[in-house]
């Protein structure tokens, strides 16, 4: 039974979680983006799921984890905000933006909320499904 609930779980924590920050953030959010971070959230804790990417050291995880996290984002913008006409948020005001959907800013910051997000879900799997506890190497 805890496999059929594992990744609604975390997918539920994960898009809470995003949206919650985007309201402290920006002072609001779009239902969308519970559901971005939700695949976020659950794309990110599967890096380290396999024997070798265990061994991955957290640096590594977080750049992969912002490169994650930046593609999603750039293309939930683009249907969302482009094609869809939704403008729910617009970096084109912002440095070293790409078609106002992604820029190097938030992508920093993706870097840095990452960190979390990993030992977050790592605990998370460990408390709440039984897996193995964390270890984490740095470089």
């Amino acid at each position: 039974m805890l496999p059929l609930i594992k990744y609604p779980v975390l997918y539920a924590i994960g898009g809470s979680i995003y949206f919650l920050i985007e309201i402290l953030w920006r002072g609001y959010s779009h239902i969308s983006m519970f559901f971005l971070g939700g695949l976020c959230f659950v794309l990110v804790g599967l890096i380290n799921e396999n024997y070798y990417s265990s061994r991955l050291p957290l640096l590594v995880q977080q750049i992969l984890s912002t490169f994650i996290i930046t593609s999603l984002e750039l293309a939930f913008g683009l249907v969302l905000n482009v094609w869809l006409g939704l403008n729910i948020w617009d970096y084109s005001g912002l440095r070293f933006n790409f078609m106002g959907q992604i820029c190097l800013r938030y992508s920093i910051f993706w870097f840095i909320l990452s960190l979390p997000a990993i030992v977050l879900d790592d605990y998370l799997r460990h408390l709440l499904f039984g897996e193995e506890k964390p270890t984490y190497r740095f470089f």
